[in-house]
């Protein structure tokens, strides 16, 4: 698997709340997080996620239970810690995790960081947000483009590590030669859209593509951080 990574902090923040792991070996793990809770606590709980993420599945063949525990242990860590220190309170994070193995992926995930998959120029979005926005639309209660310049559309309505216990939606994905792959925090996609993706992840080259997306991110204001695991099968 080919991969790209960027993490940038953004025109408006003051640090990066956002986190990513890449796992090699037989059996790789990609994932990103993006914390909330203020000025520390967003940092912190992001990297708690990936730091569990890291824990539970290196070293493993890729399994649905295990993955679904791998949330479950994320969420207690990071639950447990807010608990112990007040300046934490509130701490949580999305987390998107992706787990290779020959013919398939697994996916993990929790909030709206996204994953999606270009196969044959066809862009489809593999996750399904928790966000408030996208059970409204889900509902038919506003359009798509009421979406764009919803008030709320920041407010996530699932997270792990905000309340005692987690669901994460753990689906199989089949696996193609030439499949574009991208795990993404929402200060990518608030400011580039599925036509733009589509158009920048069908670049030739990786890292051609990351620096597209990025540099669209940034002009359309980088609000917020904006990390990305760009990825190709090539194998």
């Amino acid at each position: 698997m080919k991969t790209v990574v960027r993490s940038e902090i953004g025109l408006q923040m003051s640090n990066n709340q956002d986190s990513f792991l890449i796992l090699e070996g037989e059996f790789p793990v990609y994932a990103v997080a993006d914390g909330m809770g203020g000025h520390r606590g967003g940092h912190v709980g992001s990297k708690m996620a990936v730091e569990a993420v890291k824990r539970t599945l290196e070293g493993h063949a890729p399994d649905e239970s295990l993955l679904s525990a791998c949330f479950q242990k994320a969420n207690e860590d990071i639950f447990l810690r807010q608990a112990q220190d007040a300046n934490l309170s509130g701490m949580g994070t999305t987390l998107s995790v992706l787990w290779e193995k020959a013919d398939s992926f697994l996916l993990g995930h929790v909030g709206d960081s996204r994953c999606y998959l270009l196969r044959n120029g066809v862009l489809s979005q593999t996750s399904t947000d928790h966000s408030l926005v996208a059970e409204l639309l889900r509902g038919g209660v506003i359009t798509e483009d009421m979406a764009a310049d919803y008030p709320y559309r920041n407010v996530i309505t699932r997270a792990v590590g905000t309340d005692r216990v987690v669901t994460a939606d753990i689906s199989v994905l089949d696996k193609k030669l030439g499949d574009r792959w991208l795990l993404c925090s929402d200060g990518l996609t608030e400011y580039v859209q599925a036509p733009e993706l589509l158009k920048f992840m069908s670049e030739p080259h990786l890292n051609a593509a990351a620096d597209l997306m990025v540099g669209k991110a940034l002009h359309g204001g980088g609000h917020d951080n904006i990390t990305f695991i760009l990825m190709e099968v090539d194998a």
